[in-house]
């Protein structure tokens, strides 16, 4: 991937997470130079880990939020075989946010229409522990709609019992046109 310059504001806010950074314990570690960080968006017809990014048409569309209701009905009796499964256990959040890119890229390139996107369930309600459960679940809304793919989704649904139910999602593309 290419480097580019940062520009003056971008290069003030660099330094200010440079000075923020601390090594771990017993470790000696320089904070990352702005040159290996990844561009923000590549340009059409670039790849991301093997993956093509979408035109720019799809880049800044939201995921849409309705399907008609054959659709509704079929993926809530659970009779939609998924197309592709994205299991995102035992992620940290880069490492699920970075999978489930690369896995909507991945369906996209197959034409794959349904994801069957595993992200293990939210944690009760009257759990009282402290604990991190639910962060991956919690952030997918957010990962979606900001993705390079957010224009090719046509929906997002619970799925079915028999597909994980409140531990996973149906995402549903947009068919190719």
């Amino acid at each position: 991937m290419a480097a580019r310059r940062l520009g003056p504001d971008e290069e003030a806010l660099w330094a200010r997470v440079r000075a923020t950074v601390r090594a771990m314990p017993g470790r000696k570690a320089a904070a990352p130079s702005p040159e290996r960080l990844p561009l923000p968006a590549p340009a059409t017809g670039m790849t991301v880990a093997g993956v093509p990014t979408p035109p720019p048409s799809h880049a800044r569309r939201e995921p849409g939020h309705t399907l008609d209701g054959g659709w509704d009905r079929r993926l809530a009796s659970g009779v939609v075989a998924p197309d592709r499964t994205i299991d995102l256990h035992g992620h940290t959040l880069a490492s699920a946010h970075a999978a489930l890119e690369m896995g909507l890229g991945q369906a996209l390139m197959h034409g794959d229409r349904v994801i069957l996107l595993i992200t293990g369930k939210p944690p009760r309600p009257e759990s009282q522990r402290p604990h991190a459960r639910g962060a991956i679940r919690a952030a997918i809304p957010d990962w979606l709609r900001l993705s390079a793919f957010s224009g090719a989704i046509a929906a997002v649904r619970n799925a079915h019992p028999r597909h994980g139910g409140a531990g996973a999602l149906y995402v549903v593309l947009r068919r190719r046109r």
